[in-house]
């Protein structure tokens, strides 16, 4: 066993000649680019939250629920649908809306069409809340993202992100 694992490639290794089945390894280049696409957006993402949470007191997370709501018609939203919208899981998602709720910024109302889902509400202090937290967003977007890129890389990454979008949506 030892001496099976001890001459197994190790990534960023290329094998001569790959055998059908064996892993499609990454070459120098395409290791550097997907670590600092992969360590860039971590990085990012941890930026926003830190920096939308102490100056705003709301979480990414619950950002992202009041942002999709906000959007929603009626500002009202199947849970499922809104679980789904935040890639959060229902537990997840329900869990986070109570925390909402509490801040007044939610509500729950059974679903009129069947009387079996739930809807989420945005109420008026809530979007109050999102819209004094938006520019803070935006901001915190402009600078960490959107000055670090020139014109040309800002339509890389758009290509990039709609490629990758709709080779991942599922939608």
């Amino acid at each position: 066993m030892t001496a099976q694992v001890s001459s197994s490639p190790r990534p960023g290794d290329v094998p001569s000649s790959p055998a059908p089945d064996s892993p499609r390894w990454l070459d120098g280049e395409e290791q550097r680019a997907w670590r600092a696409w992969l360590y860039s957006t971590m990085l990012l993402q941890e930026r926003l939250d830190r920096e939308l949470t102490r100056q705003t007191g709301i979480s990414s997370a619950y950002y992202e629920i009041l942002v999709q709501l906000s959007e929603a018609p009626e500002r009202r939203m199947r849970m499922s649908q809104l679980a789904d919208r935040c890639l959060s899981s229902r537990s997840r998602l329900s869990h986070a809306v109570s925390r909402l709720e509490e801040r007044g910024w939610v509500r729950r109302e059974v679903c009129a069409e069947d009387g079996r889902g739930q809807l989420a509400v945005l109420t008026d202090q809530g979007f109050t809340a999102l819209a004094a937290a938006a520019p803070v967003h935006v901001e915190s977007v402009r600078t960490h993202l959107f000055d670090q890129l020139s014109a040309a890389q800002l339509g890389s990454l758009r290509d990039i992100g709609e490629t990758l979008l709709r080779h991942l949506d599922e939608h």
